[in-house]
């Protein structure tokens, strides 16, 4: 799709520097560690994830929306065969999507060898906004194979697929931002996305906490699946983020990209 790649961008950076701004001014917690020394290792992870993608473009010259466009020109895919209304595929694409991230994020908690590549994720000793592109790129590997898959067969239009894209990265960068939401609002909004109180629970050291409200973007699978907890037991300001055994080594590049291959 034309302008794919700076659509994407633009959305990403203007929100990225929209919500570091806010947690430099406001910010809803103090932070434990050098925020300087992660934001090097976040951003150094996302640039080895973005690579990984382009490599992974030379092998499998379609990627997310792009197979998305090659399923329609070809027919594949059940949109493409039941030629549903143009609404009706475009909502029902973004929720078959976004449930799709959901029960990935739950099987990666579920599956030792997965965990093992999910917990680089975890293993942030802080939560703010650079939290949201800390992944393995083994993860980023696979997560996409799986999306573009997903693609393949349901055939959902490429600009649905670019708007959810869209919606996850920018979702993804809110829920994890180290910023406040007066109680209300909170409420409210997480009635339909996640909020970043409501994410911040997965990132707790307590297991039971850590293995619920895995949305990324929509909270309904979370509350109609059982998966939810609406406040961390410690309350927000005395929860400790990150795993049982944190320790300052999660903010090096190199230990975090050598962590699953690690016994801890």
């Amino acid at each position: 799709m034309q302008h794919e790649l700076l659509i994407r961008l633009s959305v990403f950076f203007g929100l990225f520097i929209v919500l570091a701004a806010i947690e430099a001014l406001a910010p809803r917690r103090p932070l434990s560690w050098s925020k300087s020394r992660r934001w090097m290792t976040n951003w150094g992870l996302s640039v080895l994830n973005t690579l990984t993608l382009r490599a992974l473009a030379v092998a499998l010259p379609l990627l997310a929306v792009g197979a998305a466009s090659d399923a329609q020109s070809n027919g594949w895919g059940l949109f493409n065969i039941l030629n549903l209304p143009v609404a009706i595929e475009f909502i029902l694409a973004i929720l078959i999507l976004d449930f799709a991230v959901w029960l990935q994020h739950l099987i990666t908690h579920k599956i030792p060898l997965l965990w093992r590549l999910h917990r680089v994720h975890h293993a942030d000793p802080d939560f703010d906004v650079t939290t949201a592109i800390r992944f393995h790129p083994v993860e980023i590997a696979l997560s996409m194979g799986l999306k573009i898959g997903l693609i393949y067969l349901f055939g959902p239009a490429a600009l649905a697929v670019l708007v959810f894209e869209i919606l996850l990265n920018g979702t993804a960068l809110f829920n994890h931002a180290n910023i406040h939401l007066p109680a209300k609002l909170d409420r409210l909004i997480r009635l339909v996305l996640v909020t970043p109180d409501m994410h911040r629970v997965h990132h707790s050291v307590h297991r039971d906490e850590h293995d619920s409200n895995y949305g990324f973007c929509l909270s309904i699978w979370d509350r109609a699946l059982g998966t939810y907890i609406a406040q961390p037991r410690a309350g927000h300001d005395k929860m400790t983020i990150g795993l049982e055994w944190q320790d300052p080594r999660p903010t090096k590049l190199s230990w975090s990209l050598r962590l699953p291959f690690r016994a801890k």
